[in-house]
């Protein structure tokens, strides 16, 4: 809640614009790839989490779907601000999360809301990918990007399951997180 944490995702996302406008697309073929995370990268789910002793609840996988299904969850400021910048840029922007298929209507409606627009693929977990890791679904998802010739050359996270595993970007970027790990 403290200003270290603003600060934090403000340098992170500042450090990803430079990057992402590093390149050109000459010849764009329209593989250049930027993947985002949803929860606590794009969407902010604090507004639980002040609700459930920030971190100090068990976490509770019923509550917790209860609140996505509010589909209340705010922008984080300097994400909307780099999303913006991808997509004027020219990258394919794909949102790869941990939220499970069953969601995606109201995922879609909350990130709309929320100012996110105009991305070009929602992947979310299907029940066959329940049993995996974070780090081993998201890291099968990247893998089938580049098989389809896909260049993914940043992804924005606030888990290091978000960013390592197999198929990485050529440019990581970990936003801070201060109330849970996934492994």
């Amino acid at each position: 809640m403290g200003r270290g944490y603003v600060v934090d995702l403000e340098r992170v996302s500042e450090e990803a614009n430079v990057y992402a406008s590093s390149f050109g697309f000459s010849g764009d073929d329209g593989k250049d790839t930027w993947i985002f995370d949803i929860d606590e990268t794009l969407l902010s789910n604090l507004p639980y989490y002040l609700e459930h002793g920030c971190g100090l609840e068990v976490f509770d996988h019923t509550k917790f779907d209860k609140w996505v299904e509010k589909g209340a969850a705010p922008a984080i400021a300097p994400s909307l601000k780099l999303y913006e910048k991808v997509k004027d840029l020219g990258y394919k922007v794909i949102l790869l999360t941990g939220r499970r298929e069953n969601h995606r209507v109201i995922t879609i409606e909350n990130l709309i809301n929320a100012g996110f627009n105009n991305w070009d693929e929602l992947i979310l977990r299907s029940l066959d990918d329940d049993h995996k890791t974070a780090t081993i679904f998201k890291s099968e998802k990247r893998d089938e990007m580049v098989k389809e010739g896909y260049r993914i050359r940043g992804n924005s996270g606030d888990q290091w399951s978000d960013l390592l595993g197999s198929a990485m970007s050529q440019r990581s970027f970990k936003l801070p997180n201060p109330m849970y790990y996934i492994p």
